[in-house]
């Protein structure tokens, strides 16, 4: 989802004419949306840490040219880390959080060599399986490491696995912190990683400055949040966010992002049309 570029919904424009007739009803104020915008001074991507040349080209290959350009680069889904699940607990074709000590790695040599991980928490069993990896992983999947994955739980040959998780080491007696919010999943492109996207989207949700123009009368009509709100929620869904409602764009956020998305349409639409009347028509002989 992306919304109209040119308009000026993310608080950047210039002085000028206004759209005072576009109102959602009689008696509501008008939007006061400038006709002009002008790219605001502040909102470079440079303005963030780890943007460099490089990683702008990468950006621009996404559309993303400014942090307002960043910050509606929405999720395209959601994955659940909020929470460590038991392995004895798993079921295949979910994506989970697990922890678990190594009792053994091993290389195996069939139609593929892969390197085999037994990982177990003392409520059940469960396989890690890298086909790509090297001696040093393999070293630092020793027996009696401890592990946080997380991955996709499949069913194998010899019961639960993930393949290719993500993991890191950990120490069994020291807590560790797990996400306070859904981890949104973005499009991206060669060389941008999502760790990446999503350390550049926390400094942009810092930085933003996002005016609302619809009047609240109307937000409070559709029950529709604040465009503010509904950026960061997209963004960083709460854990008990309902993923029912995200995956299929149903939740009020989206349902607001999508009503400034058709609104920039339409407003373009009529500032167009604006710049065709002013043109004068050839005189006819």
């Amino acid at each position: 989802m992306t919304v109209g570029r040119e308009l000026p919904v993310h608080g950047c424009s210039s002085p000028g004419a206004v759209y005072n007739s576009c109102t959602a009803r009689r008696g509501d104020p008008p939007l006061n949306l400038p006709v002009e915008p002008t790219p605001c001074p502040d909102s470079s991507l440079s303005r963030l840490k780890g943007v460099g040349p490089g990683m702008a080209q990468r950006l621009a290959r996404l559309g993303i040219h400014t942090i307002p350009d960043l910050l509606f680069h929405l999720p395209l889904r959601y994955q659940d880390r909020t929470r460590v699940v038991p392995i004895g607990s798993l079921r295949p074709n979910g994506e989970v959080s697990i922890r678990g000590e190594v009792l053994l790695t091993e290389v195996k040599f069939g139609r593929r060599r892969m390197l085999l991980s037994r990982l177990s928490d003392g409520t059940g069993f469960i396989t890690l399986r890298f086909f790509h990896f090297s001696a040093r992983q393999q070293e630092s999947l020793a027996r009696g490491t401890w592990l946080q994955c997380f991955g996709e739980v499949r069913a194998g040959t010899s019961g639960l696995e993930m393949v290719h998780p993500e993991y890191r080491r950990i120490d069994p007696d020291t807590p560790l912190p797990v996400e306070d919010h859904l981890t949104p999943i973005y499009p991206t492109t060669d060389g941008l990683r999502q760790p990446s996207l999503r350390t550049l989207m926390d400094q942009a949700l810092d930085k933003a400055n996002l005016h609302d123009y619809l009047p609240p009368s109307l937000l409070a009509d559709l029950q529709l949040p604040s465009l503010e709100a509904a950026i960061h929620f997209v963004h960083r869904p709460p854990p008990d966010a309902r993923l029912s409602e995200l995956e299929t764009g149903l939740h009020p956020a989206q349902q607001r992002l999508a009503f400034e998305e058709l609104l920039a349409q339409q407003l373009s639409l009529r500032r167009l049309r604006a710049r065709h009347r002013q043109q004068p028509a050839p005189a006819l002989a």
